[in-house]
């Protein structure tokens, strides 16, 4: 049986349609912060009874300086790193912890969709007051 040949042109406009729809179907559906939290929870704790562990616990992480907590003994880098933790500083960090912090002990490939992100820091900020 002999295959027809198309030239590829004729299928961009397919190609084009395709993209687009599933493009669409994933940024329709909403990003559950507490799921993409689920790849850190092996290392980091939230909520009333978070503490730290094999990873500091992440309570109250905005506005807090980098390696402080009592809980957890950090590496010399991240205690030197002078880090305040905000949005912009923790997403810097998380998508590349060896580069922004030469030196962590925290050994993650980093998260590089920003959906994810911005999902995972809304679910990180909803513990900022748990004790």
């Amino acid at each position: 049986m002999k295959v027809p040949y198309l030239p590829i042109r004729r299928l961009l406009p397919l190609f084009a349609v395709l993209a687009a729809l599933q493009g669409c179907s994933r940024s329709d559906k909403p990003v559950d912060g507490a799921a993409v939290f689920k790849q850190c929870a092996s290392c980091h704790q939230v909520g009333a009874n978070a503490k730290g562990g094999f990873g500091p616990q992440l309570n109250g992480l905005f506005g807090r300086r980098a390696g402080s907590t009592t809980d957890f003994a950090y590496s010399q880098a991240m205690k030197a790193s002078g880090i305040v933790w905000d949005e912009q500083t923790l997403a810097r960090f998380l998508g590349d912890p060896d580069k922004t912090v030469p030196g962590t002990k925290m050994r993650f490939w980093g998260i590089g969709d920003e959906r994810e992100m911005k999902a995972l820091l809304a679910h990180l900020r909803s513990f900022q007051d748990a004790h």
